[in-house]
């Protein structure tokens, strides 16, 4: 190889539908091909190994998969086997601004002829997300679809847990209200050519490692819209489209230094202890100064045990000073056995209306 002279090409892709699955790509190269299909089909051009970096190994799968290349593409090479130019190999990719756009089933090659996919945009190949063309006022000229598409899905208003207050009777509840609603975070993107390193795939996956000073963020976007952003603060904002699954098969930590604000629009259930085993409890512990507030808008709180015998659940309730009670209507206790209450200091009971107590025996001591 080179001693009988080294051999360059440029050339387009016309075909990546490799048989062997090698990676390899069907070239039509600059003074070596005619354009004219009728004489040399695509199909008579000889298959052409592409070279990857050393960063891969390109050995049983291990390292990055020797395609992105698509019809159309322009790659520069060069021939091992020199002047008989039969054994291209393809060392790179080269962007440029297409003057014309493919024409499917035409007899020209040099273009994506088969599916005319390629180019799209009489533009710089170079990926919109990192271009970030401006007019002389500052506004963006020709946004990426999926930036726009981003800005237009924000998530704004979101209402948080609000506990109303009870000021006045018995069980006194204060209101416990920071903000009434947050708003999803605009994406701070604001790149500057050359410092937004991006990938996009043929079906819209998107990766951006923005390097603009100031400005700096990773993205990583599904072509669906699940994705994720970190912010040049270091805030992180996720979306998920449609169903969420995670699976951890150990244990699970999370440490929040801040406040949590959960918003769910349908239902939540939780359920612990699945296995059905001794010790796996359900335990819910709140600092010194504060308190648990639980309020159902126009619905019940149902406090249920299960089961019998050892199995058999207790309700225990431990006030450490006052037990406040304030009933709106009736309240009805059934004790299916004994009742014991004992009181270390006086009872005080004022009945509006009747009292009427009844039992077999009634001992007044």
């Amino acid at each position: 190889m080179g001693k009988d002279g080294f051999q360059w090409f440029v050339g387009v892709v016309e075909d990546r539908q490799d048989p062997k699955t090698l990676g390899r790509l069907k070239v039509r190269c600059l003074g070596h091909h005619t354009e004219d299909l009728n004489k040399l089909p695509t199909a008579d051009l000889p298959w052409a190994h592409v070279m990857n970096p050393i960063t891969s190994a390109t050995v049983s799968g291990v390292g990055q998969s020797p395609l992105g290349v698509v019809e159309g593409t322009w790659v520069v090479g060069f021939f091992s086997d020199g002047p008989s130019a039969q054994q291209p190999i393809i060392m790179g990719t080269l962007p440029g601004v297409p003057s014309t756009l493919p024409t499917k089933d035409s007899n020209i090659g040099f273009q994506d002829v088969t599916n005319a996919n390629y180019p799209k945009y009489k533009e710089t190949d170079v990926n919109r997300l990192s271009v970030n063309e401006k007019d002389e006022n500052g506004n963006e000229i020709n946004p990426h679809s999926s930036l726009t598409i981003r800005r237009a899905d924000r998530d704004l208003a979101v209402g948080v847990a609000q506990i109303d207050g009870i000021f006045e009777g018995v069980a006194q509840i204060p209101t416990d209200l920071d903000i009434t609603s947050w708003n999803e975070p605009a994406t701070p993107y604001d790149a500057l050519y050359p410092r937004n390193h991006v990938y996009e795939s043929e079906g819209g996956h998107i990766k951006e490692f923005d390097d603009t000073p100031g400005k700096e963020r990773i993205h990583e976007r599904h072509t669906s819209g699940t994705g994720f952003e970190i912010h040049p603060d270091g805030s992180k904002v996720t979306r998920v489209k449609k169903d969420n699954y995670e699976v951890i098969t150990n244990d699970n930590f999370l440490h929040i230094q801040g406040i949590s604000r959960h918003t769910i629009d349908e239902g939540l259930r939780v359920r612990v202890n699945a296995k059905g085993e001794a010790g796996n409890n359900y335990n819910v512990e709140v600092g010194q100064g504060s308190n648990v507030n639980i309020e159902v808008n126009g619905g019940n709180i149902n406090l249920t045990t299960l089961g019998s015998g050892q199995d058999a659940g207790d309700i225990n309730i431990n006030a450490s000073r006052n037990l406040n009670v304030q009933v709106g209507n009736q309240m009805n206790v059934n004790v299916i056995r004994d009742s014991i209450e004992n009181i270390g200091g006086k009872k005080d009971e004022l009945v509006v209306g009747n009292n009427t107590k009844t039992g077999k025996k009634i001992d007044l001591n």
